[in-house]
């Protein structure tokens, strides 16, 4: 892949921007030699290259191995896939990717173990992971199976044209449909947190309420930002909790996050065509639908089309 240098910066940073990456994991890329400016391998991450310069990126694709010695208990439904990206409905409870904070199996493992190929961009614990979702939260993911799709999609991470609407349960009613336009970063007071913070990452949620009673709200909410917990975040601002957030939601009485990215939206990385995937709305949402407003949560209610005019509004 190939990126032309439109402003003069360090090497690690004009990466991370464009490949929507951290620049640790970008700069073990330079250092490991995976990366050219006009033809001339670099290895330097405080480099910087000039103007019209062409910054290019090869990286071995990554072969799918098995799993780990881990257990795998779960299973993970597919929804679409072909030679560029596979569309997956992670179940609640399964992890993304490996973390020094985790030991099992994880989503990654699950890959691996069905010989699913994978980019590499990301590295060997999250090949083809693009973007994740929290253990808690099920919904729509796209993996990416090869280096040039996973770096389009990072593209679109970036201007937005690819996104998730989510539901989820909170614990009181919106007065109405609102956005949240909050800073994001670590929280000072518990590391294992996020938190509306005045000099953190730029962070902005949208949140529409669909059906309600007196005390308890479905919403959807659409993210303009993708920070971690950003969410939870930004409804905890507004002193409402997700119901089964055991850690944003003191009151919480168990571990069920009723959290779940519903439909993902994309343009194909190969043919640009603009694609929508929707996920059955899991079990957990139909009881709690049926426990709150005494009714079921029908699919069509809440398409893309009605999503999406309802957010536009």
């Amino acid at each position: 892949m190939q990126i032309l240098v439109q402003e003069i910066k360090r090497l690690d940073l004009l990466l991370s921007e464009n490949l929507n990456k951290s620049r640790s994991s970008v700069s073990d890329l330079i250092k490991k030699g995976f990366v050219q400016v006009d033809q001339k391998t670099i290895t330097k991450p405080s480099f910087k290259a000039n103007l019209n310069s062409v910054i290019e990126l090869e990286l071995p694709q990554a072969k799918s191995s098995q799993a780990e010695d881990f257990p795998i208990n779960f299973e993970v439904p597919i929804i679409y896939e072909d030679e560029d990206i596979l569309i997956i409905n992670k179940p609640s409870g399964v992890v993304t990717h490996p973390a020094a904070s985790f030991t099992g199996a994880t989503l990654v493992h699950w890959l691996k173990a069905n010989n699913i190929k994978l980019s590499s961009l990301s590295g060997e614990e999250r090949m083809g992971i693009v973007h994740r979702l929290d253990k808690g939260t099920s919904g729509l993911m796209v993996i990416a199976k090869n280096n040039e799709a996973h770096y389009h999609l990072s593209q679109q991470l970036q201007d937005r044209s690819m996104g998730r609407y989510y539901l989820a349960f909170i614990d009181r009613t919106l007065r109405q449909d609102l956005i949240v336009d909050q800073a994001i970063a670590r929280d000072p007071k518990n590391r294992l947190k996020m938190a509306v913070v005045k000099d953190g990452k730029p962070a902005k949620t949208a949140f529409i309420q669909l059906t309600h009673n007196e005390e308890q709200a479905l919403i959807a909410a659409k993210l303009f930002s993708g920070r971690t917990h950003q969410i939870r975040v930004h409804l905890r601002h507004i002193n409402a909790y997700i119901l089964g957030d055991l850690l944003y939601n003191a009151k919480a009485k168990n571990d069920n996050i009723l959290l779940f990215a519903y439909i993902l939206y994309l343009r194909h990385p190969s043919s640009q065509k603009m694609l929508y995937f929707k996920a059955a709305i899991p079990e957990r949402f139909q009881l709690a639908s049926q426990h709150y407003f005494n009714k079921e949560l029908n699919d069509e209610s809440y398409n893309q089309d009605f999503l999406e005019s309802r957010f536009n509004s």
